[in-house]
């Protein structure tokens, strides 16, 4: 079992940047893969960026170069770091864990474990 606990979320104007955290309890994180997602109101839930246990990434079109996933294995933490925010990335982020592991996924299906989210706004 793991537990995730997400936190750094905010009110940042458009063009700023925030730093998403991810801190685990219950297992190391380095034996899953481990994903990012995001949920506006009134929208689905979509993928936003994944790191897979033998430390691959996969990022959506719309936040690469912008968005960077990490991981601190020392203190069993994932992050997102978030550049040149836009309005239209207002939403709840969530961290997940996928037991799978050694690829990215992007269907959130695949995760078992998730986070309880952080709101994150960006104003314009």
């Amino acid at each position: 079992q793991v537990q995730l606990v997400e936190s750094g979320g905010g009110l940042v104007q458009a063009g700023g940047s925030l730093r998403l955290s991810c801190a685990a309890s219950g297992r190391t994180l380095s034996s899953y893969a481990m994903g990012w997602f995001r949920q506006a109101p009134g929208k689905e839930r979509e993928f936003v960026a994944g790191l897979s246990r033998i430390g691959g990434t996969l990022y959506a079109d719309s936040v690469k170069g912008r968005f960077t996933i990490s991981r601190d294995n020392a203190k069993n933490t994932v992050y997102l770091q978030m550049n040149s925010l836009k309005p239209e990335e207002t939403a709840v982020y969530y961290c997940a864990a996928d037991r799978g592991g050694t690829v990215v996924v992007t269907s959130g299906s695949a995760y078992e474990y998730w986070g309880q989210g952080t709101q994150v706004t960006v104003s314009s």
